[in-house]
């Protein structure tokens, strides 16, 4: 997996946490994460607002484009699906279901008390992170060959 976080500021232990998860699918091929520009502080609390994409594995698989002619087409099917993806991120330990789920993104909202141990009252910690799916090839890509003879 390509794991770019070169646009995060490495904030929040839940994203820490799902990144870890997402490498051990092999069917991520690449995630990359990004501060959300919603972030922000205040005297009492935090609000820290993360964005990772993920990029699903594909397979290829040949389709006959016409019956009468010798040409087929190669089609690129994710190995895993947004809604396949949801399923095993609610099973996997620490992640668990997402608050908020569509057809396009998967939305977590956790949130902590922090105390320090010098302080007396802490903040509130909240940590939005929005999971959205980046196809690598357009859906149906076309690679036009002569069949052979054994195809």
């Amino acid at each position: 997996m390509i794991l770019d976080t070169s646009g995060w500021s490495g904030d929040g232990d839940f994203t820490t946490r799902l990144l870890a998860v997402l490498e051990t699918f092999e069917e991520v091929a690449a995630v990359r994460v990004e501060d959300a520009p919603a972030s922000s502080s205040g005297a009492n609390y935090q609000f820290l607002a993360n964005e990772v994409f993920v990029t699903f594995a594909t397979t290829p698989r040949r389709v006959r484009r016409w019956r009468g002619l010798p040409l087929t087409r190669v089609v690129h099917e994710p190995r895993l699906t947004l809604a396949g993806l949801e399923a095993r991120l609610a099973a996997a330990e620490g992640v668990g279901a997402p608050d908020y789920s569509d057809e396009g993104m998967l939305q977590y909202l956790r949130a902590a008390r922090i105390v320090q141990p010098h302080q007396t009252r802490g903040y509130k910690l909240v940590e939005l992170v929005r999971v959205y799916e980046v196809r690598s090839r357009p859906a149906g890509s076309i690679d036009s060959t002569p069949l052979s003879r054994h195809d």
